[in-house]
């Protein structure tokens, strides 16, 4: 079943009197089942595609329908609204709140519209889900940086996202973290959630069922060598 569409998605920026297009005229469809794994450069345009699609961003053209809902044609507070129940959303870095606990930092999404239900119990079972239960009552600073990366996972997914939405999750982490977060991504997907996922790494491809290359802020089926790092070429999937 259909998630995602996109149409003729673009974003342009005006240097001096040129007009630069960051992402241009990219068609999308996300089904419900989907585990997207999207590669390129750095500066392709990956990181802006993400910012529009979790509505950070406001497109220069086209268009980002949920379940058929234009999501920019609602007002700001509704916007928010629908990426903290329907949405989740991983940028790249640390964006975990250093004054709270690992816990806390995972329970926050919970707090920022009415709901109901429990928020502890779901923070410990999230937790506990990627292996941190352990670290509950830590802060930030007191984290490694694959342990962070799970902190950021377990609070993407607070409020049960429809959708995952993680750009470069696996960045700056070593060989074995990485494939004990794609193995959580894989479980995550298995449950139900669809996920879109951006990389440079390209041994993490195996964990989803499609594979998408952006250059110049183009999006193309398939994995173009051209497009990625060369000394990542004998990590492509054979059978991608």
């Amino acid at each position: 079943m259909m998630l995602l569409e996109i149409k003729g998605l673009t974003k342009q920026y005006k240097l001096g009197e040129a007009l630069f297009s960051a992402v241009e005229q990219v068609d999308l469809s996300i089904d419900k089942g989907d585990f997207i794994s999207i590669i390129g450069r750095s500066g392709s345009g990956k990181s802006t595609f993400l910012n529009m699609l979790a509505g950070l961003l406001n497109p220069t053209a086209g268009s980002v329908e949920l379940d058929g809902m234009d999501i920019y044609s609602l007002k700001e507070q509704e916007i928010s609204r629908l990426r903290n129940t329907r949405l989740g959303y991983i940028p790249q870095g640390s964006c975990a709140l250093s004054s709270l606990t690992v816990f806390d930092n995972v329970r926050l999404p919970f707090f920022l519209s009415k709901r109901q239900g429990d928020s502890a119990g779901r923070a410990a079972y999230l937790l506990e889900q990627v292996g941190i239960s352990h670290l509950a009552e830590q802060f930030p600073s007191q984290l490694s940086g694959g342990e962070l990366r799970r902190v950021l996972i377990a609070r993407a997914l607070m409020n049960e996202p429809d959708l995952l939405i993680a750009d470069e999750p696996t960045s700056d982490l070593d060989v074995e973290t990485t494939r004990e977060i794609m193995e959580l991504f894989g479980r995550i997907h298995q449950s139900g959630t669809a996920i879109l996922l951006v990389t440079h790494e390209l041994d993490t491809l195996e964990f989803g069922n499609r594979v998408l290359t952006m250059a110049s802020g183009r999006l193309t089926q398939g994995v173009h060598i051209s497009s990625v790092n060369t000394s990542q070429i004998n990590s492509v999937p054979k059978n991608q």
